[in-house]
């Protein structure tokens, strides 16, 4: 509907007065953003009927980027004893195993079943990923608080840290089961808006960006 400049808490509240009127803000039942507080600071005020559903997919982007950080620093430390296991593995571990090629698969049913700290924690991500697959918000939470146990016992501190996160942001992610809203039309939106910015090799101003 339209676009502002920054990032702030100001700025998202004057795109939601700017792109909807007063009576269309009124009507607004629930808002997908991901976790950034400023976003949902700004809508609690523009938007007080709404209710806040923090967007899966950021979610799944959180956790990816706990197993990779996971990865990362096992395969350095595999390197210096000369172990390349995890040598070109990092699709593997951050597709969904379904997207998976049939050759690639064979190889990482052996990494994904090994003693290894990446395999714990591609494991803990596959099974926060069945959560999405309830109906009811309180199955989804007693999903979690056994999720959560797990994640935290886990001692792979990439993983106890989004682990926390997601806690601490619970009561708006568990109102997905009420709305089951997502941002992805919204990224893909974004996705065109930016094949525009490149495609025109930057503009000069914002207000020329805005207008385009």
């Amino acid at each position: 509907l339209d676009i502002v400049e920054g990032r702030t808490e100001n700025d998202c509240k004057q795109l939601i007065e700017q792109a909807l009127t007063s009576e269309q803000r009124a009507q607004v039942t629930a808002v997908a953003l991901d976790m950034w507080q400023a976003y949902a600071n700004a809508v609690s005020q523009a938007l007080p009927k709404a209710d806040i559903v923090h967007d899966r997919f950021h979610l799944s982007q959180h956790l990816n980027d706990a197993v990779d950080s996971v990865r990362r620093a096992e395969n350095k430390a595999l390197n210096k004893i000369g172990d390349n296991r995890l040598k070109g593995s990092r699709y593997c571990w951050l597709a969904n195993e379904e997207n998976i090629d049939k050759k690639r698969a064979e190889q990482f049913d052996v990494l994904k079943t090994s003693d290894l700290k990446v395999a714990r924690a591609w494991a803990i991500k596959e099974m926060f990923r069945g959560f999405w697959d309830y109906r009811y918000a309180g199955w989804a939470k007693r999903h979690f608080d056994r999720w959560y146990a797990w994640a935290i016992r886990s001692r792979l501190t990439p993983i106890k840290k989004k682990a926390k996160m997601i806690k601490n942001h619970l009561p708006n992610i568990l109102t997905y089961f009420k709305h089951r809203i997502s941002n992805a039309v919204a990224e893909g939106l974004n996705s065109k808006i930016q094949t525009i910015k490149a495609n025109a090799r930057g503009y000069r101003s914002f207000a020329g960006f805005r207008n385009s």
